[in-house]
């Protein structure tokens, strides 16, 4: 199966290097390695490994617990492992090329490009996201990966936002900007693998805002009559 082992440890040559080989030597074959931040002197990296099914994973914690200066921050399973480099690019192509389908084009992908579980365009109207009684939001299309009974938590206020429900689930949210649509992303408790899914970082979380702001853009008027339905 894919894990992915998200790290933070000392921004200096050679500490990525030992983290790989100790993942390595714990049995884990490194697929993927992407920086989200270098700050202060740390890193914060994610590792997207295969690991072996049916072992458990006290080994590889205790190797990366023994490296000077590492801490583990999540270790949760993968879907698969995130795209990076162009990629983006072509997701807003698609979007522009065929626009009538670009909800589910922009929902679809996203969790590969930002390592969640799933995800789903939300609409909330007004009444409710000022905290008055009102309907309650509605899914208008969720990814394939979605539950098929799907617990909103509430997204208000509609700002670009990392949070978790009381369940543990891990949420990222952001607003559209027109007919009270959200982009909603999260990271399942239930699929974790015995420590736990990270919270969704600030630079995940403004990846997710410059897609979803620039597919608003392409998408125009059409996010009114989606958000009405």
């Amino acid at each position: 199966m894919l894990l992915r082992v998200r790290v933070s440890l000392p921004d200096r040559p050679g500490s990525l290097g030992q983290v790989a080989r100790t993942l390595g030597v714990s049995g884990a074959d490194v697929v993927q390695v992407v920086v989200l931040e270098r700050l202060g002197g740390r890193a914060i990296d994610d590792f997207t490994v295969v690991w072996p099914t049916a072992a458990r994973v006290d080994g590889l914690l205790a190797g990366l617990a023994a490296v000077p200066g590492v801490h583990v921050l999540g270790m949760w399973q993968a879907i698969g492992a995130p795209v990076t480099g162009g990629c983006d690019a072509e997701l807003l192509g698609q979007v522009a090329a065929n626009p009538a389908d670009g909800i589910a084009t922009l929902v679809d992908a996203l969790p590969g490009l930002l390592a969640a579980d799933w995800a789903a365009a939300v609409a909330v109207p007004a009444d409710w996201a000022s905290g008055l009684a009102g309907a309650p939001p509605t899914v208008v299309y969720a990814s394939w990966q979605a539950p098929d009974v799907l617990a909103l938590p509430d997204v208000a206020p509609l700002r670009p936002r990392a949070f978790r429900g009381p369940d543990g689930t891990r949420y990222a949210a952001v607003p559209f900007g027109r007919a009270g649509l959200v982009l909603l992303m999260a990271r399942d408790a239930d699929s974790t693998v015995e420590y736990g899914a990270p919270d969704f970082h600030a630079s995940e979380m403004e990846r997710a805002a410059q897609l979803v702001r620039t597919a608003a853009l392409m998408l125009g008027d059409r996010l009114d009559l989606v958000g009405a339905t």
